[in-house]
């Protein structure tokens, strides 16, 4: 289908493209990749009054470091965030997590911020942020605030950026010392998960010692499997005693029903992929 029509800006950098915001309040949306927001204008899903065109603001892309923490550019596309070296040395879980998003064409075209930002709990990268402890920085009106990924995921496809704020980076703490995986079960290649698991392990003389576990399409936000990560803290790093902690994996979900599977499938989805994603990050399946 052909998109209502919209008027279009491209500012030229932060501070213009936050005042187009402000201006234009909740009738306007930002087009960073496009990937998430090309199909729903298209669908006639999305009718925005005005699309603010963020893809050339310089200083938005990249990997830095800034002491124990990756300050990662809102704008970097998927394709480089797999094949960063900072991102693979420190939090290999994102870049493992991102090498599964869609297709090629899409990982060169989407970005961190814009998969982030659109909030989609069928998405890989919001459980992976949260099991991260990622920080989103937004610039608005009053300058720049810092959003913990706990709080940042508010509903279906909303977040607590402002109409009027712009999501400009992503600060991932170093996971040096952890192992981790991401296990998800799609229908098929390329679609959107079913339900998808994001592991970080942190072993010790034969134990797990600390574990976090971010579950994807488990509710109307990415969630922690809270109870799960009770039980794996000082647990053996034996398939039982995992198995043991991944039957809570769906304690607190209310997941979804759809035609790709029911809540009581995905339930059982969560705990199977929990139990795998777990001894895959411990090293020991």
């Amino acid at each position: 289908m052909i998109p209502a029509a919209f008027e279009y800006t491209r500012p030229a950098d932060v501070d213009e493209a936050v005042r187009a915001l402000a201006d234009a309040g909740e009738e306007a949306k930002v087009l960073a990749g496009g990937q998430s927001l090309l199909p729903l204008l298209r669908l006639r899903l999305a009718f925005p009054e005005l699309v603010v065109d963020i893809g050339r603001i310089p200083g938005l892309r990249g990997v830095r470091e800034d002491g124990d923490t990756l300050v990662i550019g809102a704008l970097t596309t998927h394709h480089d965030v797999i094949g960063d070296p900072l991102v693979r040395r420190h939090a290999g879980l994102l870049a493992a997590a991102t090498a599964t998003v869609a297709d090629p064409a899409v990982r060169h075209r989407g970005t961190l911020g814009g998969s982030l930002a659109h909030a989609d709990p069928a998405g890989d990268l919001p459980a992976v942020a949260l099991v991260l402890d990622a920080e989103l920085v937004a610039a608005g009106p009053e300058g720049r605030r810092s959003i913990p990924a706990r709080e940042f995921f508010v509903d279906y496809l909303q977040t607590a950026l402002r109409p009027d704020e712009l999501l400009i980076e992503v600060r991932v703490p170093k996971a040096d010392g952890w192992s981790f995986h991401y296990e998800k079960f799609q229908r098929v290649a390329q679609a959107w998960a079913v339900v998808g698991v994001a592991a970080l392990v942190r072993r010790d003389d034969g134990h797990i010692a600390e574990a976090r576990v971010g579950l994807t399409n488990m509710g109307s936000t990415p969630l922690r499997a809270a109870a799960t990560e009770a039980a794996l803290a000082g647990a053996p790093m034996e398939a039982d005693a995992v198995a043991r902690a991944a039957a809570s994996a769906a304690e607190g979900t209310r997941p979804s029903s759809d035609p790709s599977a029911t809540p009581e499938y995905r339930a059982h989805l969560a705990r199977v992929l929990t139990r795998r994603a777990v001894l895959a990050a411990a090293g020991t399946e």
